[in-house]
């Protein structure tokens, strides 16, 4: 691994351990055991440090989604492995999931990062558009559906970090949520072979 790898290794770990605030250049360099100027030799800010995190993430999620499209599952249970991908990771690392899906400086940085985060978009819209020719979701636009599952499962991570997702309101659960939800909007035909099974 070389030192540019190393470095965003350690501003994710930085971000896990300690939130935003915790990035700095110096901490970086600290973590890594380098000179407090060896960051800048590789990112020319904080900002292209983080997005170097991103970047390596949507990477990350892009190649697992690959992975999930070309295993043996039917349609809809590649979907639900993915949606679970989603959950996992947003609630084991909730700074890199708010950095990557929540942070507009991120979303409007262009270049790399917006090809990656684009890639990693396409692959998951792959997978919905895969449970709609299966016939297990409605055939509206895959990127419609694929938005429209994004912002529940977003909106559900969001309200788990805040600490409003509560059983006393409906939901406790975000997987539970996300997969209920697609369970609502599966044709009628569908739902009903899935709940006499």
């Amino acid at each position: 691994m070389g030192t540019r790898e190393k470095l965003v290794e350690a501003a994710a770990e930085l971000l896990d351990q300690g939130g935003d605030g915790a990035v700095t250049l110096r901490a970086v360099a600290h973590a890594v055991g380098v000179s407090h100027n060896t960051p800048y030799k590789h990112f020319v800010d904080r900002a292209a440090l983080l997005a170097g995190v991103a970047e390596k993430d949507f990477s990350a999620f892009s190649a697992a989604f690959t992975g999930i499209e070309r295993s043996a599952m039917t349609a809809i249970d590649k979907l639900k492995a993915a949606l679970e991908l989603f959950v996992t990771y947003g609630e084991a690392h909730p700074a890199r999931y708010r950095l990557l899906f929540g942070d507009p400086d991120i979303a409007s940085r262009g270049g790399q990062l917006e090809v990656v985060a684009v890639t990693t978009f396409s692959g998951f819209a792959a997978l919905v558009a895969g449970a709609q020719a299966a016939g297990e979701l409605p055939l509206i636009p895959a990127a419609t559906m694929t938005s429209l599952i994004y912002a529940v499962l977003h909106g559900l991570l969001d309200l788990r970090a805040g600490g409003r997702l509560r059983s006393e309101k409906g939901l406790s659960n975000v997987l539970d949520g996300v997969l209920l939800m697609i369970e609502l909007i599966r044709p009628n035909d569908v739902r009903q072979a899935t709940m006499e099974e």
